[in-house]
């Protein structure tokens, strides 16, 4: 297999987020890595039989790092693939997502981790990294064989959207995960507190006729977790945060020195409750949206660093499971291709700079895998994005690249397209314009 011609993105603002620095310059992509990069790189200093691109001042950065992305296979195709998936993913500026384990069967087998990396080699266009069960079945109970699937790729271990009731269950997880020196990412939700909830609990689910969850129901479970995690030591990473009173006890739990960190969900930084409207089921979520007062403490924990990582939550629900009463349809939404251009609004906002924006979505989810990727320098892997921060456009349904439809974006306006997409040094996507 001849390896790819090198190519040069030139005139480019670059901005590495890993160190902060942007400037303005080219960058040079060869057999899979950046060859070199900055002022001195431009179209004359092209080599021979290289690609050009004028990029006329867009932005050059590092690929897209998604921590919870539902990808489908094994079990789970109707609803998204892992070509389909990757193909959104690509289009959105992600070249590398971490595939949920919830599939049927669960990723609690050496050989289902196996059947995703082989699958996503087959047909995936961006990097595909499986995380497996925390627990045997997500059923709880018994602990998943962390060495062995380790062993066979999986790169961080989770239940998915199912916490983990049990607190000696979670103890030894831990424990057995701190002699693997492998990273625990769980979903903290107390199921008994959440009860039928469906949407944020407070005024406004009450004004709709509609049960609530109480953020308490995800403060507890983080607050045990916690405490468990200064007891073993072992790293933790809370994946899904979306209150105040979670903030506070991850930013306790941080000046402790614990090895601890959390993301959150683009639709939580950038929706609120008042969103879902007229009973909007593509705005019903797990955790649900929160109220006005805790996105801003999200937003604010961002930028602020306490926040580690932005996710997509990506997760296709079909037309049957949504277009049914909001009490009964199924929680999700399809969100890793519009990521980054929502989270532009956070930008144009001025709630946080460039920079800010892609280190929690490349270079700090990178760092917490132990990943080359995420970063703009010399010998890193050419995993790059090109994207225009303030072309605007309409998102139109139709038009995303999963197999299902439910975006919370769903005719939003937004600003920021991705266009070029490249993995490994290979061309993922690449936007043409009209």
């Amino acid at each position: 297999m001849t390896a790819p011609r090198p190519l040069l993105l030139a005139d480019a603002r670059l901005v590495d987020p890993a160190s902060g620095v942007e400037s303005r310059g080219g960058l040079l992509i060869r057999d899979g890595r950046i060859a070199d990069l900055g002022p001195s790189v431009t179209a004359a200093s092209a080599p021979e039989g290289a690609r050009v691109i004028a990029c006329g001042g867009d932005v050059v950065a590092p690929g897209l790092v998604d921590l919870t992305c539902f990808v489908g296979e094994p079990g789970a195709e109707h609803r998204e693939t892992i070509a389909s998936a990757t193909a959104a993913a690509a289009a959105g500026g992600v070249t590398t997502i971490v595939a949920a384990p919830e599939t049927s069967p669960p990723v609690d087998d050496p050989a289902v981790v196996d059947f995703v990396l082989r699958r996503a080699r087959d047909t995936g266009r961006v990097r595909v990294l499986p995380m497996a069960t925390l627990t045997k079945g997500r059923e709880g109970r018994e602990i998943s064989e962390f060495g062995l699937l380790r062993q066979a790729g999986a790169v961080a271990f989770s239940d998915g959207k199912r916490s983990v009731r049990n607190a000696q269950v979670m103890r030894r997880a831990l424990t057995y995960a701190r002699d693997f020196d492998a990273l625990v990412a769980h979903f903290a939700e107390d199921r008994d507190l959440a009860g039928e909830g469906v949407m944020n609990e407070g005024e406004l689910a009450a004004r709709l006729g509609l049960a609530g969850v109480p953020r308490e129901a995800e403060t507890v479970v983080i607050d045990r977790d916690l405490r468990l995690v200064a007891l073993t030591g072992a790293r933790y990473h809370a994946s899904v945060v979306t209150a105040a009173l979670s903030l506070e006890a991850i930013a306790a739990a941080k000046q402790c020195g614990l090895p601890v960190t959390c993301g959150t969900t683009i639709n939580h930084l950038t929706l609120n409750e008042n969103d879902i409207g007229d009973y909007r089921t593509f705005l019903k979520l797990r955790p649900p949206l929160r109220h006005e007062d805790e996105r801003r403490a999200l937003v604010e924990a961002l930028a602020s660093g306490l926040v580690d990582v932005i996710v997509s939550d990506h997760d296709p629900q079909d037309v049957e499971m949504k277009r049914l009463p909001f009490a009964e349809a199924e929680a999700g939404a399809v969100g890793v291709e519009t990521m980054l251009a929502a989270g532009l609004r956070l930008v144009h906002s001025g709630d946080i700079s460039l920079a800010g924006l892609l280190r929690a979505m490349s270079s700090r989810p990178a760092e917490i895998l132990g990943l080359e990727q995420g970063r703009l320098a010399k010998g890193a892997p050419a995993d790059v994005i090109r994207f225009d921060p303030d072309e605007p456009f309409v998102v139109d349904p139709a038009e995303l690249r999963s197999r299902c439809k439910n975006t919370p974006f769903d005719t939003a306006r937004l600003q920021g397209r991705v266009k070029l997409t490249v993995v490994a040094g290979e061309t993922a996507f690449e936007h043409h314009g009209i």
